[in-house]
């Protein structure tokens, strides 16, 4: 988003978006794209977040922020992609194609002759973006990626018509592959885990396995802190280990109340172990943001 925001990780799944010195939103989002047309030619802007919630206002102020700087050589595009793709419908992707395709022909690609001499030149760039610019945006550009290579194949008589990459099972695949590696990679070094939705850009579809992957990768990205050397609650703050103890307060408390019936000392043990683990459970929950770190550059996993 081309202006100045921020996403303080805490405990929440979702941490709420908050938008900084909104009045500057106007002037940031023209400098951004007076430099990408500086260095790109025309801009194509899609913006791929919901329009509700915290990422609705977000969306809000990035189209009022284009809008006023709309032009021949920059255009913006809403398409909610969870809206209308769902988690599993990514084939939906050819609505925003048909909105985007003219543009796509009109700025072309660049095209040397066997001499090496130009016969045509790139004239602008697609920026897409959602939230963390990962998973929604590498599917999309994969999408745009795979429709470009069909058009520079045609062009260079390799494909008919007609053809298309789908159309050859081998080459299909090869090219999944690599664009979720890239995908992968960009994802790991973001945020230490790989792209969610990489199935389907392996695969063509969504799979159980990858929406179990999605899930045990998004937890990942919740990066838990170990203890630091600051003092008070900061230097006892250690998320595996408190969930260890509301865990195991919890399953002591079950165990309590099932002995109860035979001892009703056993009725005190239980109220104790589940004011333990709800009084844990609501310290780390109070002050999630000290048990987490906020997001970092990750080396790259070899």
């Amino acid at each position: 988003m081309p202006f100045l925001w921020e996403q303080i990780v805490d405990l929440t799944y979702k941490p709420k978006f908050e938008i900084v010195k909104p009045e500057e939103a106007p002037r940031v989002a023209e400098r951004h794209f007076l430099d990408l047309r500086k260095k790109y030619g025309a801009v194509l802007a899609i913006d791929l977040v919901n329009t509700t919630g915290d990422e609705g206002r977000l969306s809000a102020k990035f189209a009022s922020s284009v809008e006023p700087i709309q032009s021949d050589d920059l255009r913006y595009i809403h398409f909610d992609f969870h809206k209308i793709c769902g988690h599993v419908h990514f084939e939906r992707l050819s609505f925003l194609y048909d909105q985007i395709a003219d543009f796509l022909d009109k700025n072309g690609y660049l095209l040397l002759n066997d001499k090496g001499e130009k016969m045509k030149e790139q004239l602008g760039v697609v920026r897409t973006n959602c939230i963390d610019c990962l998973d929604r945006t590498n599917v999309t550009q994969s999408m745009i990626g795979r429709k470009m290579m069909e058009l520079q194949l045609r062009r260079i008589g390799v494909f008919a018509a007609e053809e298309t990459i789908s159309s050859h099972p081998n080459l299909d695949e090869k090219y999944k592959i690599l664009w979720a590696n890239h995908g992968d990679d960009v994802s790991i070094q973001y945020s230490g885990t790989p792209a969610l939705k990489g199935d389907f850009v392996r695969f063509g579809k969504r799979t159980v396995q990858g929406i179990l992957n999605d899930f045990y990768n998004a937890l990942g990205r919740r990066d838990i802190t170990p203890p630091s050397q600051k003092g008070g609650l900061e230097s006892m703050a250690n998320f595996p280990a408190a969930l260890c103890v509301v865990s195991l307060g919890l399953f002591l408390t079950i165990l309590s109340l099932g002995q109860a019936r035979y001892d009703l000392r056993y009725l005190f043990f239980s109220a104790l172990w589940a004011t333990i683990s709800l009084g844990v459970a609501a310290v780390v929950k109070a002050n999630g943001r000290i048990f987490c770190n906020r997001p970092r550059l990750h080396k790259p996993r070899h």
